[in-house]
């Protein structure tokens, strides 16, 4: 089985990790260009690159595949038998499907229908989902629409982040990957056809990570925050200083009442109900209370809540807008 890799993130790269460490032929790797990063602003190749570079496979990086012969040219002349496409970002023209004699296959990280589209891990936390999975799918030219080939369903924790969850659902798709390939290798590969009910995930703005003390419930920050983690994190201003919540829990008012019996249940969201380093900081939100486990100060790293109260004064009756 000769197998063309397309993938960018690192959860593309534990994909192609196992595919090579299976023996599978990889004629092929493509993935994006390097783009300009960091502080000096340096071209940073992507994780998948760097694995395909340290194993000395083919690396493709085109700018577009669409109406961009050349690079099909040098596709079709590889034969791949199969094409395998982790977190590309590109939805594939049908001249290019057509060229692998398997097909062209997908490692989406939802139960498909459900949140087809970029963002699904991150809409999933979002939500507050209690479960969600991995789908190995055949590629049409519609976004995550073709045919099923196989799915495992995993259960979401209640605080699990974001970035946790990218990592859990990395690892299973690339095992589901290599399941799904010998499926196809051995012809005992089925398709199952998608319903038409589905969802869309779309890609994440910066304009939803400040957080609505007014609008937004408890819980809904909460999910906020770790949906948020560690992609851009979400944030408030006290005291007219941006301030970055990382990791946070939501309590019920009666919770809260068993740790500060003393506080105003009608008091503005956003308020600042107890505030030390040996208990925490709590923050009045829409129907419960906001519980902070880690935090950043403006022009500062990330800290747990105790470090950051040792050196940063926040009172009671202090208001986040």
């Amino acid at each position: 089985m000769k197998i063309l890799f397309m993938g960018t993130p690192d959860f593309a790269k534990e994909s192609l990790e196992n595919l090579y460490n299976e023996k599978y032929e990889i004629c092929g790797v493509v993935t994006t260009p390097d783009r300009p990063g960091g502080r000096g602003m340096k071209l940073i190749s992507s994780p998948v690159k760097q694995y395909a570079q340290e194993k000395q496979l083919k690396i493709f990086q085109p700018e577009k595949i669409t109406n961009n012969k050349e690079f099909k040219d040098e596709i079709k002349n590889l034969k791949p038998d199969l094409v395998c496409v982790v977190s590309y970002g590109v939805i594939l023209p049908k001249s290019f499907l057509k060229i692998p004699k398997f097909g062209c296959i997908n490692v989406h990280p939802s139960m498909l229908p459900k949140y087809r589209g970029p963002a699904p891990i991150q809409w999933s936390i979002l939500n507050g989902d209690k479960t969600t999975g991995v789908t190995i799918m055949y590629l049409n030219e519609q976004m995550d629409a073709g045919d099923i080939i196989m799915q495992e369903e995993v259960e979401i924790d209640d605080y699990e982040t974001t970035g946790e969850l990218w990592n859990r659902l990395s690892t299973i798709g690339a095992k589901l990957l290599i399941k799904s390939v010998r499926k196809i290798e051995d012809g005992t590969v089925s398709r199952t056809k998608q319903s038409e009910e589905f969802t869309i995930a779309p890609m994440l703005n910066k304009e939803m990570s400040k957080i609505d003390w007014n609008l937004k419930t408890s819980i809904e920050i909460k999910n906020l925050v770790r949906g948020l983690n560690p992609i851009m994190g979400t944030y408030s201003f006290l005291n007219g200083k941006k301030v970055k919540f990382w990791r946070v829990k939501n309590l019920t008012n009666d919770e809260f009442k068993k740790i500060y019996s003393d506080f105003d249940i009608d008091i503005e969201n956003g308020t600042v109900l107890l505030s030390n380093e040996k208990q925490g900081l709590f923050i009045k939100a829409k129907n419960g209370i906001i519980s902070v486990s880690e935090i950043q100060g403006e022009n500062a790293r990330r800290m747990s809540i105790g470090d950051f109260l040792r050196g940063n004064h926040i009172n009671i009756g202090d208001k986040f807008e």
